[in-house]
């Protein structure tokens, strides 16, 4: 039977997005695409029902050659548990349940990273201009509901992607704020890694502590905005627009820290090929990325600081760049 149908999703603890493709002997043609709130679903399955049985997609039931999932987790022989969500997703399963001949999971800064090659110039905003060594190593770093990070280095005529649970590394402190914030946070979590902080729920995180360290109090209006809104979100966008100053303080050391943090990983990887800076903090906060913040914790590594002054660093403004690169990535398996 032929299948002319491919279908690829981003697959997030907090967001995530499916996208149907028509294939016409090699051109596709979008059908159809839903963004949904994973938390919503039991799992991954229920997600899945719900988009295939709308009237757009209705018509492919039976006809999808194959799929790609980006998902939010390490995958191991195919199979995954979301690291920030309790969804167990398991590649032959998913092709048996809905005769779908080819399934594939892969990680979600590994998706990134095939996609990262797709970007046009206007889906990259420069935060520190240098010249990318050819066919040199990329490193993707993203903050989202975790920390995301990817390695890709040139093999055979192109990039080949290597996915990273380096955000899980342990967090450094590099002065007396951040001694004080690993102290705080270890009295929660034990062990406290980098995606504890420099995340959403970072985020939130460092808010805490600022406030109950005595940097001061947020105002009535944030905290109405952050019962209205995903709480990080607000934060940011008080912060941005200077709104709340213990949003300010909390959005700079967040800053601070991320900066640091893409720093230790670019010189772990020699990424002088560029360092891409992805995920939806990334995109929200792109303007407080740029004020300088970000690349002074970036480069500030003693010795080796003006040795990271010649490493290109982007912001991915695309927000389907995981998309894109399991689209690219299961057109390969085909």
């Amino acid at each position: 039977m032929h299948r002319p149908y491919l279908l690829v999703g981003d697959i997030g603890g907090t967001r995530s997005l499916l996208e149907l493709f028509e294939n016409r002997g090699g051109d596709l043609r979008a059908v159809h695409e839903v963004s949904y709130r994973s938390g919503a679903f039991p799992n991954l399955e229920a997600l899945l029902d719900d988009f295939l049985a709308q009237e757009p997609v209705k018509t492919a039931a039976g006809g999808i050659e194959a799929a790609c999932f980006s998902v939010a987790g390490p995958v191991e022989g195919q199979a995954t548990v979301l690291t920030n969500l309790d969804w167990r997703i398991d590649a032959f399963e998913l092709s048996a349940r809905y005769d779908m001949p080819e399934v594939v999971l892969v990680n979600d800064f590994a998706a990134v990273g095939h996609g990262i090659g797709e970007l046009g110039e206007r889906e990259v905003v420069s935060l520190q201009r240098a010249v990318a060594q050819p066919h040199g190593t990329r490193l993707v770093v993203g903050a989202g509901t975790g920390l995301g990070v990817c390695l890709l280095t040139w093999q055979d005529g192109g990039y080949a992607v290597h996915p990273s649970e380096g955000g899980h590394t342990d967090f450094a402190p590099l002065n007396d704020t951040q001694d004080a914030l690993l102290a705080n946070l270890r009295q929660a979590f034990g062990r406290v890694s980098y995606e504890r902080i420099v995340s959403g729920p970072g985020l939130l995180c460092i808010f805490s502590f600022l406030q109950d360290s005595g940097a001061g109090l947020p105002s009535k209006q944030l905290l109405e905005a952050m019962k209205r809104q995903d709480a990080a979100a607000a934060i940011s966008e008080f912060a941005i627009n200077k709104l709340d100053p213990l949003a300010v303080r909390s959005l700079d050391l967040f800053v601070e820290i991320y900066g640091a943090f893409a720093g230790n990983m670019a010189l772990a990887t020699l990424a002088r090929g560029g360092v891409y800076i992805a995920g939806g903090i990334a995109r929200q906060i792109a303007g407080k990325l740029g004020d300088g913040g970000f690349v002074r914790a970036f480069t500030d590594k003693g010795r080796f600081s003006d040795f990271l002054r010649h490493f290109p660093v982007h912001i991915v403004t695309d927000p389907k760049v995981a998309l894109k690169g399991a689209l690219q990535l299961i057109r390969k398996t085909l």
